[in-house]
């Protein structure tokens, strides 16, 4: 299938369309939580941060629909607005429910170019999502939480890799028909520049907003028990693999991150075993 082709869009909005899950946050099992369990959730300090992402998520793929001029393409998108609107809704529904000290701020304006807002967004949730894979594993290993509320969250991880999945198709399409294939590497690489430091100031403003004291010590170290920089790499590779592996052969997938994750690993083998070794003798 040419990339950039009728039959590639076809292929691309069809099949996230047809993936589309029905559900209402609200009816959603939610668990009943014991006081560690609610401590635990109440103590990760990112939860308002989260929410204005998922926020500014639906304001800004809502906007960029109306500026679609190809009809699936319009409605493909529009589905994705619906769907980063019910993240926030499905949010709110969590911190109500469970008594997150969470505030809503306002929403900035969104100036400028729309597409080129839609394509830092997109960008950006390919970056989230891959190293969301990672920590999102390592949690639910460590049993940070009940697993029937991590039951809940993978519904977001789904619809999240399934967003993911139709941009890079629609970005590819996209640049095919305007004539810029030949640049794509290029112009990935410079949006998951922008894509990085906008993740760096999302992390520090998480932390500024609880001062690092509410996340205890006790509570990180359930979460962080043996992690190391290869596990974390290794947690998110498999898992971007085992995701990603649930969609047609003929998509394409995000393939930076998990080329330069894999090229990484080898490396840093290596020095973990060199330093066993130093230590052993």
């Amino acid at each position: 299938m040419k990339a950039g082709s009728d039959a590639h869009k076809e292929l691309f909005c069809h099949q996230f369309m047809a993936s589309h899950v029905r559900y209402q946050p609200e009816t959603l099992p939610w668990p009943e939580l014991d006081a560690p369990a609610l401590a635990r959730l109440r103590s990760v300090p990112f939860w308002q941060e989260v929410l204005h992402t998922e926020r500014r998520a639906g304001a800004i793929v809502h906007a960029f629909a109306k500026s679609i001029d190809d009809t699936l393409v319009r409605e493909a998108v529009e589905l994705q607005g619906f769907e980063e609107q019910r993240h926030a809704d499905l949010l709110r529904v969590m911190i109500r429910r469970y008594g997150i000290d969470a505030t809503e701020r306002p929403l900035e304006i969104i100036a400028g170019d729309i597409e080129t807002a839609f394509k830092d967004f997109g960008f950006g949730e390919c970056l989230d999502s891959f190293l969301g894979f990672g920590v999102f594993k390592i949690a639910r290993q460590s049993g940070f939480l009940p697993d029937s509320l991590f039951a809940i969250f993978d519904t977001l991880m789904f619809e999240e890799t399934r967003h993911i999945v139709f941009f890079i198709n629609w970005m590819v399409w996209q640049e095919a028909r305007h004539g810029r294939a030949w640049r794509r590497g290029l112009t990935s690489l410079g949006f998951y520049r922008r894509a990085v430091g906008r993740f760096i100031g999302t992390v520090r403003r998480g932390k500024a907003a609880n001062d690092g004291r509410d996340f205890s010590a006790t509570e990180a170290s359930v979460f962080l028990d043996g992690f190391t920089l290869r596990r974390f790499l290794e947690d998110c590779y498999a898992e971007n693999s085992r995701r990603m592996a649930q969609f047609d052969p003929a998509l394409l997938r995000p393939r930076f991150l998990p080329d330069l994750a894999r090229a990484a690993l080898p490396a840093l083998r290596a020095w973990q075993g060199h330093r066993a070794k130093a230590g052993g003798g």
